[in-house]
Order: structure tokens, then C-alpha cells, then sequence
């Protein structure tokens, strides 16, 4: 029987090419946006309008996906999620008006969403302790690199094919990935045929953690939590609000930077897909910096508490003065270069406290607990989201200083309620 060897780094490496495609399927609209908007005559209120209405969906499939994953595995739950969400992707080229794109984009949020926690719980699965931000940082890049190629990919695409071919095509990506991930995905690494036995073992053995802190599988601590019970440990809280303030952040940009681009500086699609990327390889560099600095630190000694909590923190500290800073930038290049590091800082924070439900709890409530911070995260920035059309009315001043706002709440609740970053002795389940 065949032997992969670094099969866990196979595994993790196809989440991430699935991080790649779900960015660039969700990006296209912002960066085609100018032209679609011009096509069928629409304006940035409705724009605004069709992000919320994914950004709704996007919550509710952070909740619906947690407990898919949990339920039927990581194996079977980005097949369904993937699935879905390339015929949503495919289904845009059909719209022609605002509530038509916003029952795609409904039904490509609720399906995407399943991304974050199936790859929190596929991380718990394959990856010792030490090595889960690391992994985190991996899958999180994906989502980088995709912002990263989708500017130019669909900028390219668009200009070549036009818009509704440029979605038909883009929803393609995602069905052809499904083959190697079926092929090589196999099962659990307890009992995949083409893992080694020291790499077995390696795993295993380093997902085991110490009496006081866990409990041997199989034991009521190893209990699946439903979301009524998770929401009753505060350590739960800190992943919830932690992710509520910060993850706005990230879909400033993601939903705003072309349409920042195009209204601060005039650029249209062909200049859009030439800037919007670079700072996507900042966010890239922090996924791969925060999540190996981490697990360097632990495997070095340090407790996964003061690891992660330092982590955050370093992420935190570049993000604050780099949006001040941003909210004056005279020029595109300097703008640009500027998120590229606001980009990195949130990565290099976000990297870790994504991981945050794979030390606090076993993998059958890793789903659950990631579910339920991406759903506070979709609720945070669907409010941001409604707030930009009207504070950038006349600048986009205040559209940093809103990023830079929510920064320091996010470290705050993420140290006032998880005091120690260990896993949590559960409770008599009543």
C-alpha cells in the first residue's frame, strides 16, 4: 500500500487552492463592479445593499456550516459546500438587477462560509497543537493569494470575455477541485491507508493534551457542544466579540478597496486589477509570519496561552497606527502599500485567533465554536458594511478610523475573556 509522506501538509495545502478559489469567486463583483454598475445602471447603495444581503447569508452559513462539518466531517462538508458554491458563483452571470444578484450572493455566502470552520476543524484533525496556527496561517493565505490573483485574474478575464462569461468561468474552479480532494482526502488520519505510521503517530500524539487541562477521548470532555452549551463558557466569548471587531477589518477591503480605488483616485477595472492586489501579499506574508511565529514560540517552550496572546497582540499593534495612517495617504501607490501592511498585521492576529476553538475545545465542537465567531465576524461587518456609503461621503477618512477603532476592542475582549488559552474541563452536561 502507497505512503504520502507529509500527507497532513497535502491536506492542508488543497484547503488552501479552496481559500484561492473562494476569494476569487467573492471578489469578482467588487473588482468588475465600475462595469457592471455602468451596464445595467445600478449605484453604491444598492451595492451596499447586495453586500449585506451576503453578508446575512455569510452568518448564517458560519452557524449552518459549523454544525455540517461537525456533523457529517471535513471530508463530505467542503464537497457540499464547494459544490454549492461554484453554481452560485456561475449563477451571477444571470443576474441583471439588484435583487437578482442579491439571491446569488445570498446563496454564495451561505455556501462559502463553510471554508473557515471546515478548515478550523481540518486543522484540529491533521495538526499537533504546535503546528495549528502554522496550518491556520497556510489555509488563511489562500484567502490572500486569492485576493491577490482574483484583481488582475478577473480584471484580465473581464476585459477578454466580459462579465457574465467571467463569472460562468470562475465557478468552473471550484468543481474541478473537488476531484483531488476526494482522491486524496480519503478519511481521518487514524485510519487514512496512505499515511505513515510516524507521521500517524506524530500527529496523534501531539494533538493529546495534559490531564488537568482536557480529558482522554472518548470521556464526557469529549462531548460534542451544541451552540446553547458553547455560549456558556466564557472562553467561547472571547472567540465570538474578538472575531465581531476585527474581522471588519478585512472586509473593508475585500468589499471596498475597488470601489475606494475607483471613487478617491478614478481608476477603472484595468487600473483596479493592476493595484488592488498588492495588499493581499501583505495579508499573505502576515498568515505565514504570525502562524509560524506561534508555533515557533510553543515549540520553543511557551505555553499556547503567552504564544497566541503575544501573536495577537504584535498583529494588533501594527494595524492601529498603519489605518491612522492610512486615512491621509496622498496617493494610490502609498494607499495601497499602506493596507499591505494594516493587511499583515490583521493576518498575523486573525492567523491566531482562528485557532483559538482548536485549543479550548476537542474537534467535535471545533466546528461549533469556529461557526459561531464567524457569525459574530459576518455581524460586525455587516454593520461596518451599512456604515461606509454614508461616512465616505466625503472622504474616506472616516472609513479608517472606523478600522482603527475596533482594533483595541478586539484584543480587549479576547484577554478579558479568555484568561488562559488551555483547554476547557467541561461542564456537567444538565
Amino acid at each position: 500500500m502507497k505512503r504520502i509522506n507529509g500527507l497532513r501538509w497535502w491536506i492542508i495545502g488543497l484547503i488552501g487552492l479552496a481559500t484561492i478559489i473562494n476569494y476569487i469567486d467573492r471578489n469578482a463583483l467588487a473588482i468588475m463592479w465600475p462595469a457592471i454598475a455602468k451596464d445595467l445602471d445600478m449605484s453604491e447603495q444598492q451595492y451596499a445593499f447586495i453586500v449585506s444581503v451576503f453578508m446575512i447569508a455569510y452568518a448564517a452559513g458560519q452557524g449552518l456550516s459549523g454544525g455540517l462539518f461537525d456533523s457529517i466531517g471535513t471530508r463530505m462538508g467542503f464537497l457540499v459546500t464547494i459544490s454549492v458554491w461554484s453554481l452560485a458563483c456561475m449563477g451571477h452571470a444571470l443576474a441583471r438587477g439588484a435583487v437578482s444578484f442579491s439571491v446569488v450572493r445570498a446563496l454564495l455566502g451561505v455556501s462559502e462560509a463553510g471554508n473557515w470552520p471546515g478548515a478550523t476543524k481540518s486543522n484540529c484533525e491533521w495538526h499537533p497543537i504546535n503546528e495549528r496556527a502554522l496550518a491556520q496561517g497556510l489555509f488563511n493565505a489562500g484567502a490572500s493569494l486569492g485576493a491577490v490573483i482574483s484583481a488582475p485574474l478577473v480584471a484580465f478575464s473581464y476585459l477578454l470575455l466580459g462579465w457574465q462569461a467571467t463569472f460562468a468561468v470562475l465557478g468552473c474552479l471550484g468543481v474541478l477541485w473537488i476531484v483531488p480532494w476526494l482522491v486524496i482526502n480519503r478519511s481521518a488520519p487514524a485510519t487514512h491507508p496512505w499515511l505513515s505510521e510516524a507521521e500517524r503517530e506524530y500527529i496523534l500524539r501531539g494533538q493529546q493534551v495534559p490531564a488537568r487541562q482536557g480529558a482522554a477521548p472518548g470521556s464526557d470532555d469529549d462531548r460534542k457542544l451544541g451552540f446553547r452549551e458553547l455560549m456558556r463558557y466564557r472562553e467561547s466569548w472571547s472567540v465570538i466579540l474578538g472575531r465581531f471587531f476585527l474581522d471588519p477589518i478585512w472586509w473593508m477591503f475585500v468589499n471596498w478597496l475597488p470601489i475606494y480605488l475607483a471613487k478617491s483616485y478614478g481608476f477603472d477595472v484595468k487600473q483596479i486589477g493592476l493595484f488592488a492586489w498588492v495588499p493581499y501579499l501583505g495579508a499573505a506574508a502576515g498568515s505565514l509570519v504570525g502562524g509560524w511565529y506561534s508555533g515557533h514560540l510553543i515549540a520553543g517552550g511557551m505555553t499556547a496561552d503567552k504564544a497566541r496572546k503575544r501573536a495577537m497582540t504584535i498583529g494588533a499593534v501594527i494595524q492601529f497606527p498603519m489605518l491612522i495612517a492610512a486615512a491621509y495617504a496622498y496617493t494610490p501607490l502609498i494607499a495601497v502599500l499602506l493596507c499591505a501592511v494594516i493587511l499583515f498585521g490583521f493576518q498575523f492576529t486573525m492567523n491566531n485567533l482562528q485557532t483559538l476553538p482548536s485549543d479550548f475545545f476537542s474537534g467535535k465542537s471545533v466546528g461549533g465554536l469556529a461557526g459561531l465567531g464567524g457569525m459574530s465576524a459576518a455581524a460586525g461587518v455587516l454593520i461596518t458594511s451599512n456604515l461606509v456609503p454614508f461616512i465616505t461621503r466625503e472622504s474616506y477618512v472616516p472609513f479608517f478610523m472606523m478600522g482603527a477603532t475596533v482594533v483595541p476592542l478586539s484584543i480587549a475582549s479576547i484577554f478579558l475573556f479568555a484568561r488562559k488559552i488551555e483547554r476547557v474541563p467541561l461542564r456537567e452536561n444538565r
